[in-house]
């Protein structure tokens, strides 16, 4: 590969709409110095390195190249796809405070941050009954597996619930009235069951 052709290929890569919509200043100024820096290396070493350009083109092509692969292995979509949909952002809130955001979107119609705040409101339930432990960064496929062990009788409705908060933040699949009341049911029938937890879990 050509110096040229690498770094054509980290031009495109840092083009991409995912670094656009995260942090564009940054991005564009990490790919100005770094090709400022490409060019001003090539301007100084180019000459004095023995056999030039044969020698040290490959070497900046390999350097282009790893950058390239850094780039790709951190972009934030596949980190966000390792990590998973994140539940708990770990904001001080009772699950009551969470419940009362979600109905106050719903009723503005932003059903995607009703499902959110839902889907907190019932994680930090969860925690505050002892069903599960407390621990921020839980991601919505977490905490369908944890709760679960414990109401082995709600896990189809947790995985229900899981897949509406995944599908509409992760999906890119659009918000609706009816996801929002699966996670709305969800919640409620999960509060309603609070007295056979100690039961499901010793069975």
């Amino acid at each position: 590969m050509s110096r040229e052709e690498g770094a054509r290929l980290a031009r495109e890569e840092l083009s991409d709409s995912v670094y656009q919509e995260a942090e564009p200043g940054l991005v564009e100024r990490l790919y100005t110095w770094f090709m400022g820096w490409l060019e001003e290396l090539a301007r100084r070493v180019g000459d004095s390195v023995p056999g030039g350009w044969w020698v040290l083109g490959p070497l900046l092509a390999l350097l282009v190249l790893l950058v390239v692969a850094l780039v790709v292995y951190t972009r934030p979509a596949r980190r966000t796809g390792r990590r998973g949909a994140v539940v708990d952002s770990g904001a001080p809130l009772s699950a009551t405070d969470h419940r009362a955001l979600s109905e106050r979107h719903a009723a503005e119609g932003a059903y995607a941050e009703a499902v959110r705040e839902r889907l907190r409101a019932i994680s930090r339930d969860l925690e505050e009954r002892a069903i599960i432990p407390p621990r921020p960064g839980r991601t919505a496929t977490e905490l369908t597996a944890e709760a679960a062990l414990a109401l082995p009788s709600r896990r189809t409705a947790l995985q229900e619930g899981a897949r509406v908060f995944n599908d509409v933040w992760y999906g890119e699949r659009p918000a609706t009235a009816e996801g929002y009341a699966v996670l709305r049911d969800l919640d409620a029938g999960l509060r309603e069951g609070s007295g056979g937890a100690d039961a499901e879990r010793a069975g």
